[in-house]
């Protein structure tokens, strides 16, 4: 009985030690499906931040889909204001859409952006088996006869994936945007299966979102929303080169909790930092197309200040917001 009650006690404390050392890994909410970008960002970023021993326990990665990233967004704000151990992967389409209100009146403000380690450029891509083999194919179609394209992208409606196209087509003179199909779903993986599938006909999104279907020769890009064409993707044109001035990469980091200390925001813009300068990220940006983007702590927040700002009036010159 007693070597009984000694090693329900030893099991016992296995287990609550156990759990406790679960409790205190940090977490990263990717506020997407997994396979998009934001999956990309936590799954990537929390793996090399373990393996270079900057946390010392493997961050725990939780998809939370919703809304384009705000359900994930008043989760932080209502219930885990003041989490130190929280991160939550973040992007130019996070920017956006709280520029545009997009989350039900929440602002920028209710939380830190603590830093960006890489920039993923823009992409417009259609099905290998796509009749749209340019970039001008599928914008002529589209002024022909708006109706005919219906664009997938990994954001709400409105959102950066929105506007990519959008920009595109005011620069190459169509100005009636308001008749653009486009499908917003949850993550760059979604969008672009609907495109493969043929449920639409071109997908804009980001570089490291159609990697694996351009290693499998399942769709074409037909551009590239970069100053220059991306080492290692050296075939693809950017749209710059085909005569459509658009530059639209999204960047790819993090924000906390707006109510956690300034040591705890400075610790984790030092965990950026370190992934950030770091041979595996290196490698993880080669492999998957990002170009280098480091801005961390303060620099960073004030850079996503400047971004929503921008981001509000560009939205309002093409008129996706008044």
């Amino acid at each position: 009985m007693t070597k009984r009650f000694v090693k329900a006690l030893m099991t016992s404390a296995v287990l609550t030690l156990g759990a406790a050392n679960a409790a205190s890994a940090a977490e990263c909410i990717a506020p997407a499906n997994p396979g998009g970008g934001w999956d990309f960002t936590c799954r990537q970023i929390g793996k090399i931040m373990f393996d270079i021993g900057a946390v010392d326990k493997p961050v725990q990665v939780t998809n939370m889909a919703g809304g384009g990233g705000g359900l994930a967004f008043n989760h932080v704000v209502a219930e885990r204001a003041d989490d130190a151990e929280l991160i939550v992967a973040a992007s130019s389409a996070t920017s956006t859409r709280l520029a545009q209100n997009a989350y039900a009146g929440m602002t920028a403000d209710q939380v830190r952006f603590v830093g960006a380690i890489g920039a993923d450029p823009g992409v417009i891509v259609v099905a290998k088996d796509s009749p749209y083999n340019t970039l001008s194919d599928l914008l002529d179609a589209i002024k022909a006869d708006p109706g005919s394209v219906a664009f997938a992208g990994g954001s709400a409606v409105g959102g950066f994936d929105h506007l990519k196209p959008l920009m595109l087509l005011q620069r190459a003179d169509f100005t009636d945007i308001t008749k653009v199909k486009y499908i917003g779903v949850d993550g760059g993986a979604d969008a672009i299966t609907q495109t493969i599938g043929g449920f639409t006909q071109a997908m804009t999104g980001d570089m490291s979102e159609i990697i694996g279907f351009l290693n499998a020769d399942e769709i074409r890009v037909l551009a590239v929303l970069t100053e220059e064409r991306i080492p290692g993707f050296d075939d693809i044109p950017t749209a710059k080169e085909q005569g459509y001035d658009v530059v639209a990469v999204n960047w790819r980091g993090l924000y906390v909790p707006k109510d956690i200390s300034d040591e705890d925001f400075n610790k984790w813009a030092e965990r950026l930092q370190q992934v950030a300068d770091s041979d595996e990220w290196k490698e993880t940006m080669a492999a998957n197309g990002l170009a280098p983007f480091t801005k961390v702590g303060a620099d960073f927040q004030n850079y996503v200040d400047g971004v929503v700002a921008e981001i509000r009036q560009l939205s309002k010159d093409i008129g996706v917001i008044q």
